[in-house]
């Protein structure tokens, strides 16, 4: 089976965030950039499928910050190929951009299965799996926690509400939304990495020119603003407790 995996740069959210000039969008020149989670979900769900019935595994990925890699961090996984599509997209690339992309690259390849994080952090116009199948007129599953091989077709599994699991049976190829994998996605020491890095095998391809309009404009952001603060009690038990009382009365909560 051939799986074709997208991967997606998203801002590291252990970095301080701060709005660009015009207010619309988080200044990127100064941040770290990983990879999406849910797109590793989505690696790690070809991965299991590629060690049951084997066949090979694609990721690609946009020429975006830091994407060498998460391409490489995958190769030394056990990822079969490593594409970068090579463009300007330091600005960020919208959700229909990126699908539209994604449908050029996908439309010369042969593949039996499309797995891709079901959303990003930054997602806010829809989802690029959804709107991807779409455009390429394929069958489509979202919120999937496992996708199987089932004969000549897959099993995919979803999560509904309430934790409530419902399975699909779906005629390849399709394209299937990852909300997580089977298993927990597995770990690489850096020095795998490094060896995938050596060795090369990195694709590189200019992305397909699109025009693809958002589905949502960002007119302004605003940071959030501190209302309150913590306060970081001593070590005595005896003085942390009374404090704790002393603040209880002080909101009114305890009436003593």
């Amino acid at each position: 089976m051939k799986t074709l995996v997208p991967l997606k740069q998203t801002v590291d959210l252990v970095e301080e965030l701060e709005l660009n000039d015009d207010g619309t969008d988080v200044e990127r020149e100064y941040l770290t950039f990983k990879l999406n989670e849910w797109d590793e979900q989505a690696l790690e769900e070809a991965l299991l499928i590629k060690d049951a019935v084997g066949g090979e595994v694609t990721v690609v990925a946009l020429d975006e910050p830091d994407a060498d890699q998460s391409l490489y961090g995958a190769r030394a996984k056990g990822a079969d190929r490593a594409v970068k599509l090579t463009g300007d997209f330091a600005a960020g690339v919208s959700s229909h951009a990126r699908a539209a992309i994604l449908a050029g690259f996908l439309e010369s390849q042969s593949f039996d299965l499309v797995l891709i994080g079901v959303q990003t952090p930054e997602d806010l116009d829809g989802q690029t799996g959804v709107i991807l199948a779409g455009m390429l007129g394929l069958p489509h599953a979202s919120v999937a926690v496992a996708v199987e091989p089932d004969g000549d077709a897959l099993k995919v599994t979803q999560e509904m509400g309430a934790g409530v699991t419902h399975q699909l049976r779906i005629v390849g190829p399709a394209v299937v939304g990852v909300q997580a994998a089977r298993a927990a996605p597995r770990y690489v020491p850096i020095s795998r990495i490094r060896a995938a890095m050596q060795e090369g095998g990195l694709e590189q391809q200019p992305a397909a020119e699109v025009e693809a309009v958002s589905g949502l404009t960002v007119r302004r952001m605003y940071a959030p603003q501190s209302s309150s603060h913590a306060e970081m009690l001593g070590a005595d038990a005896d003085a942390a407790a009374a404090r704790i009382i002393e603040i209880i009365r002080e909101r009114g909560v305890l009436k003593v």
